[in-house]
């Protein structure tokens, strides 16, 4: 499997002792630019806080993994994501098993909850996408503005390295294109059956409420938004304290 998984975390390898199987394991999906190292010490803040096992990976393509196989991407490039988280928790033999996903980590967890219901136990996401909106599209733009007149490319290449272009480019080249326009996974919400917690910042700049609002009605499960006001795309790292909060909140009413 190409990826890089943080087994200091969950503690499979090198300190298997930590490990509880009689813990909840929470698996951190890093967003279209992220990687193992970007979650920085939250997820260490929430295995502290609510006594649980954690881990973080890299995708494919991303911080200390392996490149892309592939330079192109298809409409169902989450999907196959999805497929290999499901994969990963077998792997691993984990149960009790809450994503925290965001952005496209975000919709990675709704997916593996529709597709994979009996390995999830709850799903967190922060500014996840089901469907495309001009929101998402101006946000892409911006960023791409911010590549190519600011330091914007050399804070990334500390984590993709070499990989940086490619990991940019996907992202901006799949989302912007006419072929993904249509995108949209909303009818793979009714099978979300698990207890979800859907958090937003009032100023993301990449989504509107309007995606908070159609998870929300049409998971199966208990569905709970948290709307973080004065808080753009990464309310885990601008308001802290609240999302630790929250999290432990719902986390322990699982």
């Amino acid at each position: 499997m190409d990826i890089l998984i943080d087994t200091n975390r969950l503690g499979l390898s090198d300190n298997p002792e930590s490990f509880n199987p009689l813990l909840s394991t929470i698996i951190f999906l890093h967003d279209s630019l992220g990687c193992i190292e970007l979650w920085r010490d939250f997820p260490k803040k929430i295995s502290t806080l609510i006594n649980c096992n954690v881990l973080s990976y890299d995708r494919q393509g991303y911080g200390k993994s392996n490149s892309f196989s592939e330079l192109k991407r298809n409409k169902n490039y989450l999907h196959k994501e999805a497929d290999v988280l499901a994969k990963l928790i077998d792997q691993l033999s984990l149960k009790n098993v809450i994503l925290f996903g965001h952005s496209d980590g975000g919709s990675i967890a709704l997916l593996a909850a529709s597709l994979y219901p009996k390995k999830i136990k709850g799903i967190i996401t922060e500014g996840a996408h089901v469907f495309v909106e001009k929101e998402t599209l101006q946000g892409i733009r911006n960023a791409k503005v911010a590549y190519e007149t600011t330091n914007l490319k050399e804070k990334l290449a500390r984590y993709h390295g070499e990989k940086t272009e490619d990991v940019f480019r996907m992202w901006t080249e799949t989302w912007l294109s006419s072929s993904f326009q249509n995108w949209n996974i909303e009818s793979y919400l009714p099978a979300i059956q698990c207890p979800s917690l859907i958090i937003q910042g009032e100023n993301d700049e990449y989504g509107s409420m309007d995606q908070v609002s159609s998870i929300v009605q049409k998971t199966s499960g208990k569905s709970k938004s948290l709307i973080i006001p004065n808080v753009g795309h990464t309310p885990h790292k601008e308001s802290t304290d609240i999302v630790l909060k929250k999290t432990k909140d719902f986390t322990l009413n699982l």
